[in-house]
């Protein structure tokens, strides 16, 4: 699944989802139970005063991208997320990866490479590992 409008500007979910969206994500992953849309209002309506209306499109636009999966109860519907919030991420993080390589080719690995002076010495270790398993695939 593949987000259409990525904010650079922003940061974790939000490069994603528009405010309302992710903290409709957020708490559909801090549940393991599916919810109505009353029950993501409540949750919703502590923090401010958001119309049920509002909650109902959001959540129905999330089904729409392909992030939400509703299913129809006796009076009303409920929704899960399709996928865990690290599913999500690691899919969009390949995403925007092979976007990179494909629009920048290789200059974009030369930077992500450059890069790995600036991150944690066990990714530098599992992303050599990475390399040694796909030269041996060869």
């Amino acid at each position: 699944m593949k987000m259409q409008n990525f904010k650079f500007q922003s940061s974790g979910l939000g490069r994603f989802f528009g405010p309302l969206e992710a903290k409709i994500m957020e708490i559909l992953w801090s549940t393991e139970q599916e919810m109505t849309i009353k029950d993501v209002h409540h949750r919703l309506d502590q923090e401010k005063a958001l119309s049920f209306n509002t909650v109902m499109t959001v959540m129905n636009r999330l089904v729409e991208k392909g992030v939400l999966h509703k299913r129809s109860q006796i009076r009303s519907s409920v929704y899960r997320p399709v996928m865990t919030r690290e599913a999500f991420m690691e899919a969009q993080s390949k995403e925007l990866t092979l976007d990179l390589i494909e629009e920048f080719g290789s200059q974009a690995v030369v930077h992500m490479v450059d890069a790995l002076d600036q991150v944690d010495p066990d990714l530098l270790d599992r992303l050599e590992q990475k390399i040694k398993e796909l030269k041996k695939d060869r």
